[in-house]
């Protein structure tokens, strides 16, 4: 059952949360789908778009399809599935992991994920595993990171020459 138990709930509480409209309700409302993997998020997003484009009168509230309102949501990385690493970049691109996703290790469960389960995904740049890694958390909960930790590098400041 823990295969699919987390996954099954999420994908629930998702589709409850979306096509009810509580994005639109609530639309500075962050919302994180933790501890689930990420594989269960396409399928739901294609296929809560399907139905809805066939029947947008079953969700008024709704003004932009429902994978549009899962991509503004956030996903904790933990358990990473790789066992196929063109379904894991496909996903990564669906949930627009390089904002979207943050980095989670469960540790010292029995599954948990070191932080090399992020820097050794080939299909990701440099800047997008600083994101997952830390910075799109940091962003998320508006906590600031000193320069030198994120990665990007401080301009040199003007050196005030005295004047003659």
């Amino acid at each position: 059952m823990h295969s699919l138990s987390f996954a099954h709930y999420n994908m629930v509480h998702m589709t409850n949360w979306v096509l009810n409209g509580l994005p639109e309700r609530f639309p500075k409302l962050k919302v994180i789908w933790i501890e689930s993997g990420l594989a269960w998020v396409p399928f739901v997003m294609q296929r809560l778009d399907s139905e809805y484009m066939m029947r947008t009168s079953e969700c008024p509230l709704l003004k932009r399809k429902p994978s549009e309102y899962i991509q503004d949501m956030y996903f904790t990385s933990q358990p990473l599935e790789r066992s196929n690493m063109k379904l894991t970049q496909a996903t990564f691109e669906a949930i627009r992991a390089e904002t979207q996703l943050l980095y989670a290790s469960d540790w010292p469960h029995w599954d948990f994920d070191a932080p090399s389960s992020i820097t050794k995904l080939p299909f990701l740049k440099e800047d997008a595993k600083r994101n997952i890694l830390g910075l799109n958390a940091a962003q998320l909960f508006n906590l600031e990171v000193p320069a030198a930790k994120s990665g990007v590098k401080k301009s040199p400041q003007p050196v005030a020459v005295p004047a003659e």
